[in-house]
């Protein structure tokens, strides 16, 4: 059987029932030979019912993702100011540890400016005793050339004196 036509002729001319019910067995065997991949059509019906599911399931995930993000926001969250907590104390400790240092670095400062302060003074107080020796002896020279410069100066006026 090719067309309906003849579908149609074999029907008509079965002689009872059972013969009608072979011949339309046989039809249904032969269309599915010719189209064996028939019982896995989808239909209208089956698209719309699948594309509903598909849509819930859809929602769904959504609904899922949604209130997994907002739980893995709020735990973000909670540790970022777990971290900020930590930050802060880790910043303070290192603050007291800076201004401990800053504090023996000024003490140990003023020790050495105190140090340099003797050193300096105890190197004036040489520097000064060097000066006024050095002065001394200056002042020693320069009387014994002028002692004697002022006595030839008086014979010299003296002998000035007795030529006039």
């Amino acid at each position: 059987m090719a067309s309906v036509v003849e579908l149609y002729e074999a029907l008509a001319s079965a002689p009872d029932d059972r013969a009608r019910a072979r011949v339309i067995a046989e039809a249904f065997e032969r269309l599915e030979g010719r189209y064996p991949h028939l019982p896995d059509l989808a239909t209208q019906q089956h698209l719309r019912e699948t594309e509903l599911r598909l849509q819930r399931e859809i929602e769904q995930v959504r609904a899922d993702l949604t209130l997994q993000i907002e739980r893995l926001r709020r735990d973000v969250e909670i540790q970022i100011e777990e971290l900020r907590g930590e930050v802060r104390t880790q910043i303070e400790e290192l603050r007291g540890e800076v201004r401990t240092q800053v504090e023996e670095l000024r003490g140990e400062v003023r020790t050495q400016v105190e140090e340099l302060r003797g050193e300096v003074r105890t190197q004036i107080e040489q520097l000064r005793g060097e000066m006024k020796t050095e002065i001394e002896r200056s002042r020693n020279t320069l009387l014994a050339w002028l002692i004697p410069l002022m006595f030839a100066q008086v014979g010299a006026m003296a002998a000035l004196v007795k030529l006039l």
